[in-house]
């Protein structure tokens, strides 16, 4: 089979028929296709092939090795202009100030707060006078193109129970698992996420039970 001449889809389609992660490259995609297709050339051909699936599938220490493997993160389907876009934003981004809220330097509260908009007639930071921190302002937007994008180029969706993963798309948005969600749901939708090929954004590690310590 040609896989140079498919799709990113159907490349990850295949992999989901096999059972197999669709994370990674275009390359990644197919020297894993390529490698699960020689693994199968291997069998012995004296097997049949109810007994060959069965080995493949079944196989508990194959399933407890795979585990171990290194995967790489699940990267967007972007074109070019959205590439572009993206270089175009990170670079605004370094030119951006950081943004006080006024008086940050006399109240410790204040400084561990994010932006506010100065009120007040006699507001220096309003007024724009000298030594006084920038204000947050329309010219300092960012290119509209990728406005809400996550620096990776997914666009965000937040999550708080599995059923919210149903869906979405893989190759063009990744999840964000909400702060009050509990450990024992957030497990549950870190598996339910892999098995779409989902990327969560704030994934952490889980201690599950009959893990060894």
């Amino acid at each position: 089979m040609d896989y140079e001449n498919m799709t990113v889809a159907e490349l990850k389609d295949l992999l989901r028929g096999e059972g197999l992660p669709v994370s990674g490259k275009k390359s990644e995609l197919i020297a894993r296709l390529l490698e699960n297709s020689e693994q199968l050339d291997v069998d012995d051909e004296d097997l049949v092939e109810e007994e060959i699936e069965d080995d493949f599938v079944g196989d508990d220490d194959f399933e407890d090795d795979w585990d171990d493997f290194h995967t790489a993160r699940q990267k967007p389907v972007l074109d070019d202009e959205t590439k572009d876009a993206l270089k175009v934003r990170s670079t605004q981004k370094k030119k951006q100030p950081a943004f006080r809220r006024q008086e940050w330097f006399r109240y410790k509260r204040l400084s561990k707060t994010g932006w506010r908009k100065p009120r007040g007639d006699d507001s220096s930071q309003r007024k724009n006078r000298k030594y006084r921190s920038p204000m947050a302002r329309v010219g300092y937007g960012k290119i509209s193109q990728v406005r809400d994008l996550h620096p990776s180029g997914f666009e965000e969706i937040l999550v708080n129970t599995v059923t919210d993963l149903d869906g979405l798309n893989p190759e063009k948005q990744a999840i964000r698992i909400a702060s009050t969600v509990g450990n024992r749901k957030r497990a549950g939708i870190h598996d339910r996420a892999d098995d779409l090929g989902l990327r969560v954004l704030n994934r952490r590690r889980i201690r599950r039970k009959g893990d060894l310590v």
